[in-house]
């Protein structure tokens, strides 16, 4: 199905934190993991949740953990949060879908004879009695495994860690990751550190928690118990960029849109995200597509194959 590929709706800069001595990395290491802390047990408390989870609750978290940090620091750990919690929902559905594919699958070819060809639109029988039998063992494995899926989903519990699953399955396999232990427990926790804050329309300089200066000074507003606030340059000026719309998207000009610009640290790496306004809805041409971008679809992605007279993505009024 032709459909029209929209605009670009933001820009992201990442930059690294030039030279940090060891008050620098001392002061990102204790906000990291004082706010991961609060980010972990706030992700305790949403799985807690559960499905009795509504605004409601969502406020009181946030006014717990603003008493800790700040009304800004706290509204960007519940909406990660949010985020995450609703990502292992989806993650959720994905296996329980390819759990019934896979059951609609064997059901129907056991239901064949042994040895029965197949067509072009189904798959015949099982060519033995035995692979037969250790599919009908599969079959029984598979629908008891949808059967604990859909408990849980029914339930609201969900399966998610901070810092990744497949890091934590690491630490078991040290020698075939060639790491060490303390090189493992270092990516870690830093994995599980929270540094980031949301933006604020108009802000300059992003937001009152994280701000960047056009001369590259970043400055850290640390959290209620570290209390002040921390400041060191990036490796170069960060310079002007173009949000793709034409507006300017340096960071002392502020955020061209009501959605929040969001900036965080990481790993003495400095990351900035803006958004910018949304995109008008372009018309369709006679044949269900745009006339200047003639785009096609398929397997979740989008390809391009410009027909005469269309235009390049990212010419004006493309």
């Amino acid at each position: 199905m032709p459909f029209v590929v929209p605009g670009p709706c933001g820009v992201a800069v990442r930059d690294r934190l030039g030279h940090l001595t060891s008050q620098d990395e001392m002061v990102l290491r204790a906000v990291g993991e004082h706010q991961g802390a609060l980010a972990s047990r706030d992700l305790k408390a949403r799985c807690a949740d559960g499905l009795e989870h509504s605004a409601d609750t969502w406020a009181l978290r946030k006014r717990d953990l603003t008493k800790e940090s700040s009304s800004r620091i706290a509204g960007a750990i519940t909406k990660a949060t949010h985020d995450q919690w609703a990502l292992a929902r989806r993650g959720q559905a994905a296996h329980m879908k390819m759990l019934e594919a896979g059951i609609r699958m064997l059901r129907h070819r056991l239901s064949l004879p042994i040895g029965e060809k197949g067509t072009k639109r189904a798959a015949g029988g099982y060519r033995s009695q035995s692979e037969w039998f250790r599919k009908s063992r599969r079959l029984a494995a598979l629908e008891a495994r949808h059967a604990a899926a859909v408990a849980e989903w029914q339930a609201g519990r969900v399966r998610v860690v901070r810092g990744g699953k497949r890091l934590l399955n690491t630490r078991h396999h040290l020698a075939e990751a060639r790491l060490t232990e303390g090189q493992w427990r270092e990516r870690w926790e830093a994995e599980r550190w929270f540094i980031g804050a949301d933006g604020e329309s108009g802000k300059r300089f992003g937001n009152e928690t994280i701000r960047v200066t056009p001369d590259g000074e970043v400055s850290i507003r640390l959290p209620a118990p570290l209390a002040g606030r921390h400041r060191r340059r990036l490796s170069r000026p960060p310079g002007r960029r173009e949000s793709g719309t034409g507006e300017s998207c340096s960071p002392s000009s502020p955020a061209p849109s009501e959605d929040a610009a969001a900036s965080g640290c990481r790993r003495g790496t400095l990351s900035r995200d803006r958004r910018t306004r949304k995109c008008p809805a372009q018309p369709e041409g006679p044949q269900g597509t745009h006339p200047h971008s003639p785009f096609e679809g398929g397997a979740g992605h989008a390809h391009g194959r410009p027909s005469r007279g269309g235009r390049r993505c990212g010419d004006p009024g493309s």
